[in-house]
């Protein structure tokens, strides 16, 4: 398990351990040309057989370090030494993916209609888990905004980073006042929040005046709610006084998903007879199918 942090998460150890890993041994602050060295070590150690009981996971905070170091990680194999590897930083890919798959299912539901073309709002995401939910939205073909309510300019570099390093046209915005945040709002489709624990981004006269809004959701689970109106437990329950009957998508239904993601990605690593290369778009891969 390397990060490039100082310590390694304990609920990505605990995760592993009960996806039936047997070992976790933790490599921290690793920086990403020590990759290639590390992850030939362990697969050199063991001969062509031995190599299937190893795996590799990926943390840390950046969400495009672990990109990077997914890709590092996989031109280090020399076949027949080849070992599964999976990048979750900061448990942004599967939370992410949970979240928009999560939004996706009650869009088709609630709304009959898909991603494409709709235009959707992340506040939070400067962060890893509102850049990765941006970069799945645009990908599959969402107008993104990242909006900040403290700065521009980040906003403007979280954008830039996730254009470069995915190939994708997310835009930023600055809504630092009530007025603006309405008129970002009028023409919100979806809304996603993933801004710090206990900070509230929305308020309810905020929410309620997009007519055009179906789908907002929260992973704030700290008290106050991120976004007014919705409870942690909120799994597509209509939101007060939303103009446009929007629903609602609370923190631990995300979770809910994200668990099962996370689980199954570290599972399927750990059983499936070729290696295996899992990071953002298999997190969303695996979170369709729990929202099925």
């Amino acid at each position: 398990m390397i990060t490039a942090a100082k310590n390694l998460s304990p609920f990505d150890v605990n995760m592993a351990y009960d996806a039936g890993w047997t070992a976790c041994t933790a490599y921290s602050h690793v920086a990403l040309e020590e990759v290639t060295g590390l992850v030939q070590d362990a697969i050199f150690s063991r001969g062509p057989r031995g190599v299937a009981r190893t795996g590799v996971f990926l943390g840390g905070r950046d969400i495009h370090l672990a990109m990077d170091m997914l890709a590092a990680a996989r031109a280090a194999m020399v076949p027949p030494f080849e070992v599964s590897v999976f990048a979750d930083p900061s448990g942004a890919f599967t939370t992410a993916a949970a979240m928009v798959a999560g939004a996706e299912g009650w869009l088709r539901r609630g709304f009959q209609t898909g991603l494409a073309g709709l235009r959707v709002l992340v506040f939070g995401g400067t962060g890893p888990v509102g850049s990765a939910a941006a970069i799945l939205s645009a990908r599959v073909g969402a107008q993104t905004q990242i909006v900040s309510l403290l700065d521009l300019p980040r906003a403007q570099d979280a954008a830039r980073h996730c254009n470069e390093h995915c190939g994708v046209e997310i835009t930023a915005a600055y809504a630092g006042s009530d007025e603006e945040i309405l008129t970002l709002m009028d023409t919100a489709d979806l809304v996603f929040n993933a801004a710090a624990a206990g900070v509230q981004v929305l308020r309810a006269h905020q929410v309620g005046r997009s007519a055009r809004l179906r789908v907002a959701c929260d992973v704030n689970a700290v008290p106050p709610a991120g976004i007014e109106g919705i409870g942690v437990m909120d799994n597509g329950a209509p939101l007060p006084g939303a103009a446009g009957g929007a629903l609602g998508l609370g923190a631990l239904a995300v979770g809910n998903i994200k668990y099962r993601v996370q689980q199954g990605l570290l599972r399927q690593m750990h059983e499936a007879d070729s290696p295996q290369y899992l990071g953002l778009d298999a997190a969303f891969a695996m979170a369709r199918l729990h929202v099925e």
